[in-house]
């Protein structure tokens, strides 16, 4: 039995864009292994779905919807569980995979996940406002507002930063 069209449709997107989904799950986790765990949980849920996006523009914010949902599960578990031993230290030790700016790092690690998501799907996925609401099944006007929240907290963390030097 062979691919259905929305399936390859699917499979060529992730293909073309699998560094972009890697980026994203990584922002979440910071931790290369646990990154390459949740695309590929992604890309588990996206093919065993029946509800494949038809057209190609719909497969864009569809699976970042499902990278996002995934990376959230991940962290929710993580948390129930508490990370202690190796896997603390990795995520604060990795030599791979790190921001060049490590107070914009720090930064967006004091943000909760929702506006760190909208940072990170604005501003490193370079995604529009609409696709971001979309992607997070949110209002456009709600994601503005988190937006630009969020845009705060991370200038005031960065101007904290700045007056302990």
């Amino acid at each position: 039995m062979g691919k259905t069209k929305p399936q390859q449709l699917l499979i060529d997107y992730i293909i073309s864009n699998q560094e972009n989904y890697y980026r994203l799950a990584y922002s979440y986790v910071k931790n290369r292994n646990d990154a390459l765990d949740i695309v590929h949980d992604s890309i588990c849920k996206a093919m065993t779905t029946r509800h494949t996006p038809h057209k190609p523009e719909e497969i864009k914010p569809w699976f970042y919807r499902v990278v996002v949902n995934t990376a959230l599960d991940f962290l929710r578990k993580q948390k129930s569980f508490g990370l202690v031993g190796e896997d603390a230290l990795e995520l604060y030790n990795s030599a791979e995979d790190t921001y060049e700016d490590l107070d914009l790092s720090k930064a967006l690690d004091s943000l909760s996940p929702n506006y760190r998501s909208i940072i990170v799907l604005r501003y490193f996925e370079d995604l529009k406002i609409e696709d971001i609401a979309a992607i997070l099944g949110e209002n456009v006007n709600t994601i503005k507002t988190r937006l630009y929240s969020a845009l705060k907290k991370l200038r005031l963390h960065l101007d904290n930063e700045r007056e302990e030097v």
